[in-house]
């Protein structure tokens, strides 16, 4: 199975990870620094499912994932959330945004492709 992926992180060293993670398992990856660039970056590409970040600059996870739910384009692409945290509210408040799962950091990068072949599938 072949994805188009959009990963969403202010981190560049992340970027970087998912690039290779992705890429890796034969995956075209499409890097955006945060919610606003992920925004742009979304309107030259169609993607199977959406990473991101929850704190970043500019437009965080929760405002980048309304704002994908709140337009039909978007609104099925499966959503995952990968962040350094791991509070339940924030996991409540990721779901209720229309996240559809959530990744810890650092991640195994053999779960993250399984995690998107499931959601993606």
């Amino acid at each position: 199975m072949s994805l188009n992926v959009l990963a969403v992180d202010d981190s560049r060293t992340m970027r970087d990870m998912l690039n290779l993670a992705l890429s890796s398992a034969g995956f075209t990856a499409h890097l955006a620094e945060d919610g606003l660039h992920g925004l742009e970056v979304l309107s030259e590409i169609e993607p199977d499912v959406i990473i991101t970040d929850i704190n970043m600059p500019r437009m965080d996870g929760f405002g980048f994932i309304e704002a994908l739910r709140s337009d039909d384009r978007w609104s099925r692409i499966p959503i995952l959330v990968l962040t350094t945290e791991s509070a339940d509210e924030l996991k409540a408040k990721a779901r209720s945004a229309g996240a559809t799962g959530w990744i810890v950091k650092p991640f195994d990068p053999a779960k993250l492709v399984k995690a998107l072949q499931m959601v993606a599938g």
